[in-house]
């Protein structure tokens, strides 16, 4: 995809110390070309867990949750205890336990074990709760207790029952060793024996975008006899799985929701497109590509790009990425006693920074991409290129894969009106920073960031040779030519991810504890070195959380919870949970059960609450997808949804077409709420409305589309509404005029009150009908 201009429509912050957002409304005047990685979302999640190497770090005892020991009821065999000695006088035990958890000795001792101050305490209350609570004790604690009452031994020689004890609710203290062993990730090159065995050729493409970098790994990738292309989105693999074929060179596609096979008979071909989790680190390539290495610090996803660069089985490994990776991937591979050559790549179309910002939307130009920060700023900006009479095409991260497609495909098409491009950061790299409640996240973005979505503007072969990036607002200028002056920042670590084997093991050490706490008391014990990081799981627990009542093995229940979510999405979070009670029920889902559980059919959408509604209903029809290939028996009609989410993807791709039209539906919605003024009072807000009105066709560009004609039913509607209909104006509008009316409303009720009360025997002469 290519576009002339990128516009950056969000102010960018004052600094990263001022806090504020980093948003870049830029016009960028590129082509977008072949839709490069554009596209995707990602949740991007701070994250750390990193350790010195050699040692062993000093475990976060918080995440031990305690089991529990419930007191020994009556025996059949009797007090065993008691009739050796006699029965105990439980307030005297309660005095021995009492200085027992007070020696200073006893505390420092329990440390030794791993019983920090925390842990010591609840042990202790949980050891006292069973002696004073059981009707019978073992024999040999019950000795030790009577013998101590009567001065025969010392409190102290209850430690190691006390210990015993501990270790029974914290298992963890007793296997600590084994524990770190399983989770020492300290040489990660070790786990790939198959690429070991071989003498790999790393060749490293460097360059910014635009540059021909991945061109030329790719055409390498095409002449060899065998290959993988390991991508960050869908859209790329799909897109490299085309051209492969176009090619004439027979290639599979694999991504996590999708298979496809090209050979008639069902044969694997010998080369796949497939996105970077899923590429086979067992089966041996005579090229493999790696596409936008730099990823491999991503905090959530980048285990998998350092599982590709470490395991595959390739003669010739070829990355594609920012220079900023190279010297740890240099690093990296020197571990491996594998030497890199480094290519490098200058960008083939020039792009420079304006010296002026856009300051008004009259100013677009066709071929300009406005980059947004957030869904509403996408919403707001369509509706008023709308009403300036031009048309736009929208893109942002929750969209499925074929709307955005059709999206770009409608902006790129020379013969389509559509001139301007309305985005999401999305189409930088295929990242989303996105919250829960549709804004972009308060933090600046970086240097390379920056350089993503602006190296977007201008595209080789395209008829937008140059590319331009300015900012919407003439005080964020400065700053953006700043942020893309700066050098950017060095790759200093890879991500790591636990296997299902790692956590596997420590289930069978830790059998009691939920999915969840394992993944916490596995980075916690994890060991690793300096080149490398534990990438953030928090995706992964909050689906461990919410599947944790239902029962399902440890390997099914791990499946479920890498299942990809936007945990944000109700509808989807809800739908992992009922796929696995389903499960777990033993019910296969089937294409019935589906077809009842999401409503089907859908009607298209009348609004964006309904459009973000379909988007919902897409990611569900995803997850099946995704967990059909994990699990067929019980997933078993994949082929089915695949043409249901074809057909739901086609009516979201009307929505996004006619999205303005679902834009002004939605405000109208909202002011119809607003309707509730006083009887009479419409006079007086329709004279203000129509000034309004007056002030803001007067301020419309040159050229922008005349006012639109009412709807069939605008005559059913109020003034208000059919002005927000015709974009002349907005819920915020409405809002501040109603205050206004209301202080008007006020003063006048409060000027007739006082006209009409005034002191005894001084009531105002009526007014003849003629006095004026």
């Amino acid at each position: 995809m290519s576009f002339s201009r990128a516009l950056l429509w969000a102010r960018l912050p004052a600094g990263r110390q001022a806090g504020h957002r980093a948003a870049i409304c830029s016009a960028l005047r590129p082509h977008f070309g072949p839709f490069p990685g554009v596209l995707g979302q990602v949740s991007v999640l701070a994250t750390a867990s990193s350790s010195a190497s050699g040692g062993s770090k000093i475990p976060n005892t918080s995440l031990f949750v305690p089991l529990t020991v419930k007191p020994q009821g009556p025996s059949a065999d009797g007090d065993v205890g008691a009739e050796l000695t006699r029965p105990l006088d439980k307030n005297e035990v309660k005095k021995v336990l009492d200085k027992f958890y007070k020696r200073k000795e006893i505390q420092k001792l329990g440390a030794d074990y791993g019983l920090d101050a925390r842990l010591f305490h609840q042990a202790f209350i949980s050891f006292r709760n069973y002696i004073m609570q059981s009707h019978s004790l073992d024999v040999d604690i019950h000795i030790v207790l009577n013998d101590i009452c009567f001065g025969a031994a010392h409190a102290d020689d209850l430690f190691p029952f006390f210990l015993r004890h501990a270790k029974q609710i914290f298992p963890v203290l007793d296997c600590k060793d084994d524990l770190r062993k399983i989770s020492d990730l300290r040489i990660p090159p070790n786990w790939y024996p198959d690429a070991r065995a071989m003498q790999r050729k790393i060749i490293f493409h460097s360059g910014p975008t635009n540059s021909g970098k991945t061109y030329h790994a790719i055409q390498k990738y095409f002449s060899a006899k065998s290959g993988v292309y390991c991508g960050p989105l869908k859209l790329l693999a799909h897109e490299i799985f085309e051209k492969s074929n176009a090619a004439g060179v027979p290639c599979d596609l694999v991504t996590g929701e999708e298979r496809v096979t090209v050979q008639p008979n069902g044969k694997q071909a010998s080369h796949v497109s497939c996105t970077v989790e899923m590429c086979s680190v067992t089966t041996p390539y005579e090229v493999a590509v790696i596409d936008e290495i730099q990823m491999i610090r991503d905090p959530a996803r980048g285990w998998a790009w350092t599982r590709a660069l470490l395991g595959l089985c390739a003669e010739e490994v070829h990355l594609c990425g920012e220079p900023a990776a190279i010297d740890l991937v240099m690093e990296l591979m020197y571990t491996t006693g594998e030497e890199v050559e480094v290519r490098d790549y200058k960008r083939l179309t020039p792009i420079s920074v304006l010296d002026h910002a856009l300051e008004s939307l009259d100013n677009l130009r066709p071929g300009d991409c406005i980059v947004c920060f957030s869904k509403n700023d996408i919403y707001s900006v369509s509706r008023q290129i709308e009403i300036r009479g031009l048309e736009s095409a929208v893109i942002y991260g929750s969209l499925p894969p074929g709307t955005k497609l059709a999206q770009a495909k409608k902006f790129n098409d020379p013969n389509d009106p559509c001139k301007i491009l309305v985005a999401t950061d999305a189409i930088g790299m295929g990242l989303n920073f996105i919250n829960e409640k549709g804004e972009r996240e308060l933090e600046p973005i970086t240097t390379s960031q920056a350089l993503q979505i602006a190296g977007r503007a201008g595209r080789f072969s395209s008829r937008f040779k140059e590319g331009e990036v300015t900012t919407m607002n003439h005080e964020d200028l400065s700053l953006l030519k700043e942020i893309l002056k700066r050098p950017v920042d060095p790759i200093r670590a890879a991500g790591l991810h636990p296997t299902a084997e790692q956590i596997e093991m420590f289930a069978y050490h830790l059998p009691d504890a939920t999915l969840s706490n394992l993944i916490d008391i596995f980075v916690d014990f994890s060991q690793v070195d300096g080149q490398y990081f534990v990438c953030n799981m928090d995706d992964f627990k909050f689906s461990a959380e919410l599947i944790q009542h239902i029962p399902l093995s440890l390997r099914v229940r791990y499946v479920f919870c890498t299942a990809p979510i936007n945990k944000k999405q109700p509808f989807v979070c809800s739908s992992l949970l009922q796929f696995a009670r389903q499960y777990s029920r033993n019910e296969p889902l089937t294409f019935a059960w589906l077809r009842r559980y999401i409503k089907w059919p859908l009607l298209p959408p009348k609004n964006i609450k309904d459009l973000m509604d379909l988007e919902a209903v897409h990611d569900v029809l995803d997850l099946y997808l995704w967990l059909s290939y994990r699990f067929m028996d019980m997933f078993p009609d994949a082929s089915l949804i695949r043409d249901l989410q074809k057909e739901l993807d086609g009516i979201i791709q009307d929505g996004v077409h006619n999205i303005t039209k679902l834009i002004k539906m939605s405000e109208t919605h909202k002011l119809l709420n607003l309707e509730g003024f006083p009887s009479g009072s419409q006079s007086r807000l329709s004279g203000t409305l129509k000034s309004q009105a007056r002030r803001t066709r007067g301020t419309k560009a040159l050229g922008s589309k005349a006012t639109e004609p009412p709807s069939p039913d605008a005559g059913e509607l109020s003034l208000a509404s059919r002005l927000v209909q015709q974009g002349l104006l907005t819920p915020d509008m409405l809002k501040q005029l109603e205050k206004e009316w209301m202080t008007q409303q006020t003063e006048h009720n409060k000027e007739k009150t006082e006209s009409g009360t005034h002191p005894k025997g001084t009531r105002r002469k009526k007014k003849e009908p003629d006095s004026d």
